[in-house]
């Protein structure tokens, strides 16, 4: 996520999230490898170079955004999803007369159920950052 993309997920957040609501932008996800490449290729490095460490203890192959019970009463709002505070009351009565056997069908968002970025869908991401072209236009004013 830039700069740009979680400034623009407080502002809609400002504009359509409520107290307890919990707002999760639906981007693509990248693996290291590929961002490693894509960089690689934008700066001149060479692929050979990159060295793969393994996973180290404890880390997460992917990352949970919205676990299964969200999804159940999250609310698609194009590119994001809102999950609403739990305010339900506690007469379970009603659970037992009218019941709810419908629900959403996502059952997980993750970044590893999520597009997946290719190397070129990296390097525009990267590109597009004004940081990330300050600094090609750096090593192209150098040649």
């Amino acid at each position: 996520m830039s700069l740009e993309e979680a400034v623009d997920l407080v502002l809609f957040t400002f504009e359509y999230g409520e107290p307890g609501n919990i707002l999760v932008q639906k981007a693509p996800a990248c693996m290291i490898q590929i961002q490693a490449e894509a960089v690689c290729e934008l700066f001149g490095g060479k692929k050979e170079d990159i060295k793969v460490i393994g996973i180290r203890h404890g880390e997460k192959m992917y990352e949970t955004l919205l676990t299964n019970e969200e999804c159940a009463h999250a609310i698609d709002l194009g590119n994001f999803y809102r999950v609403p505070c739990d305010k339900r009351g506690l007469n379970y009565d009603k659970y037992f007369t009218e019941g709810n056997i419908e629900r959403a069908k996502l059952s997980e968002f993750n970044s590893n159920n999520t597009k997946l970025l290719t190397v070129e869908e990296t390097k525009e991401k990267i590109a597009a950052l004004t940081y990330i072209q300050k600094e090609l236009a750096k090593e192209i004013q150098s040649y």
